[in-house]
């Protein structure tokens, strides 16, 4: 960054010395501190959707409805079409996400997802987090919306670095009941800080009008923003804004497999995009927008009524559709807009990155397994080749993205595809290609060794279906 060198706070003793009066250095301080930091630091905000598919934006090839907001943030900023997810499943990706490392290292990360049943298991409080060391940069940090990284009170966003928080703790939620079902307490619940929310209304609407007022502040409150805007659309129950009325028969059946259509998800996805509309005006209207990092993505492929061409596979498996996510960056500051890029890219790397821009990095003792990505998506830097791995423990999965190879394993059936001429995975070339197989199973193995193992109790979603490999 250009501002790095200028952008270390100072500490009392040093504002002390240069302010020549005790007494006034301590009490300008604090607003010192807070317009050093957004002189310096650009607000982020990181939009998470949740299970949508890699073409469930119009930018990226829906053909059923637009999204107009969701677009404008590729077109006037830059769409990294090689985006990956940490996983097929959402609880584990977060988990990468927030700490900037494989899933695996950590206990919670092993749960494919966290369940209603795993109340002891939840990202510890004393590991560093993005919200974390960006709040000890003089971040005002909050997240809205989904957790899913723990459920008891020890685990909470609170406990990891948000200073904010207004949301539901589990994986999923009813849109207008808010809860996970009547039996798990308050479990699925909709919080605001650590109590329960007594407020009504489609719960991403609710988001959205949350996350307008976070940025809003920024005209009181000094400080840079983190706002993690981590939807639950356009994940089940199938559910759009006119449906109130559904949600009433559900009972304790959120999956809702007996119900939905495209026709829903077109709504429940359209209200989310409409809400993401909101946040981009409230940046113009504070005059935030040039020096917000605005970011965009999915925590996993998509999932039924989701379109993940062209690739396939869906959530739960580790071919490209359950992996491949839409992902666009606008810091109209330091990006121009209409940009693309071919960097292979994963949601850890985003960890480094974010606190790259922010001016400072991840601690030593708990280093990323991500990369900082800010010399190439601001023009800095070439494209740089990634090594990436994944393992999935329903149907036994594991991957390994090398260059422009991939080694994939399901339910001990191996294939070895070639993504830049054959990224739809078809042509299984692991016969032909012999010997470089056998140095990528080699090469996961390896990696494999450094993480933690399963345990017998973790739990999987399966997703797998044989028609699609």
């Amino acid at each position: 960054m250009k501002n790095s060198k200028r952008s270390k706070f100072w500490t009392r003793r040093q504002l002390l010395q240069t302010g020549g009066a005790a007494g006034l250095g301590a009490a300008l301080l604090p607003s010192l501190q807070a317009a050093d930091a957004r002189a310096n630091h650009p607000n982020i905000i990181w939009i998470m959707a949740d299970d949508l598919g890699y073409a469930d934006t119009s930018f990226t090839g829906q053909r059923g409805f637009t999204t107009a907001n969701i677009d404008r943030i590729a077109r006037e900023g830059l769409f990294l079409r090689q985006s990956y997810a940490n996983s097929a499943v959402c609880s584990a990706t977060r988990t990468g996400l927030i700490t900037g490392r494989y899933q695996y290292r950590l206990p919670v990360g092993l749960e494919e997802p966290v369940g209603t049943g795993s109340e002891k298991v939840g990202l510890e409080p004393e590991h560093p987090t993005l919200p974390s060391l960006l709040r000890e940069q003089g971040y005002r940090t909050s997240l809205v919306g989904k957790w899913h990284l723990g459920l008891s009170n020890r685990y909470g966003p609170l406990h990891s670095g948000y200073e904010n928080f207004y949301g539901v703790p589990f994986g999923a939620a009813d849109y207008f009941r808010h809860r996970k079902s009547d039996d798990v307490g308050r479990a699925g619940q909709l919080f605001d800080g650590s109590e329960p929310s007594d407020d009504k209304g489609y719960l991403t609407e609710l988001f959205s009008k949350r996350a307008v007022r976070e940025i809003d502040a920024l005209k009181t409150d000094r400080r840079p923003l983190l706002l993690s805007l981590h939807y639950t659309a356009p994940h089940w129950p199938w559910e759009g804004p006119e449906d109130e009325a559904v949600a009433a028969t559900l009972g304790n059946n959120l999956q809702h497999r007996d119900g939905g259509n495209l026709a829903t998800f077109k709504r429940m996805v359209l209200a989310m995009d409409r809400g993401i509309g909101e946040v981009l005006a409230a940046l113009e209207r504070t005059g935030n927008a040039r020096n917000t990092i605005v970011v965009f993505t999915s925590d996993n492929g998509g999932e039924r009524f989701s379109d993940t061409w062209p690739f396939i596979g869906l959530k739960g498996e580790l071919l490209e559709g359950g992996l491949r996510v839409p992902l666009f960056v606008r810091w109209p500051a330091r990006i121009a807009a209409g940009q693309r890029s071919e960097q292979v890219n994963i949601t850890m790397d985003w960890m480094p990155t974010l606190l790259a821009a922010a001016g400072t990095q991840p601690r030593a003792d708990y280093p990323s397994d991500g990369i900082n990505l800010l010399p190439m998506i601001t023009g800095g830097a070439g494209i740089q080749p990634r090594r990436l791995f994944w393992r999935y423990k329903a149907a036994t999965q594991l991957a390994l993205r090398d260059g422009d190879w991939k080694y994939l394993k399901i339910r001990g059936n191996e294939y070895l595809f070639n993504l830049t001429a054959d990224e739809r995975e078809r042509a299984n070339l692991a016969r032909r290609e012999a010997e470089r197989l056998s140095t990528m199973k080699e090469q996961w193995a390896a990696w494999n060794a450094t993480m933690l193992p399963y345990p017998e109790s973790s739990v999987a979603y399966g997703n797998v279906a044989a028609d699609r490999y």
